[in-house]
């Protein structure tokens, strides 16, 4: 796991991200999903790329499901994206990094 992705829960969330300045990534996964496992590289190398810029989240639905249902995610991975606390766009199912890495630098400018 990577020292740039925050790990949230339901209590946490609010506080990191939706009252949080800036443009934050979060990813809602779950441990038993194999296209969460084939994306989580992906996550990672964005966070560590994009360390200082983004604030990159991973929320477990099966630990925040109030969150997931707050956000209506109903199939996972769902990469939401945040910017100055709202949500400004999302992608479900597996990304590619270069897709992800254009999606981000829009939501920069």
């Amino acid at each position: 796991m990577s020292d740039n992705i925050l790990h949230l829960k339901d209590g946490d969330f609010d506080k990191a991200i939706t009252e949080a300045k800036g443009v934050a990534l979060v990813d809602f996964w779950a441990q038993w999903c194999m296209p969460c496992k084939m994306i989580a590289p992906v996550i990672e190398a964005v966070a560590k790329d994009f360390a200082g810029k983004v604030t990159v989240a991973k929320i477990e639905v099966d630990e925040a499901g109030e969150t997931a249902s707050r956000f209506n995610v109903m199939n996972i991975p769902t990469l939401i994206f945040f910017k100055e606390g709202k949500e400004a766009g999302r992608t479900v199912g597996v990304i590619s990094k270069e897709d992800l890495i254009r999606r981000l630098e829009e939501l920069l400018k």
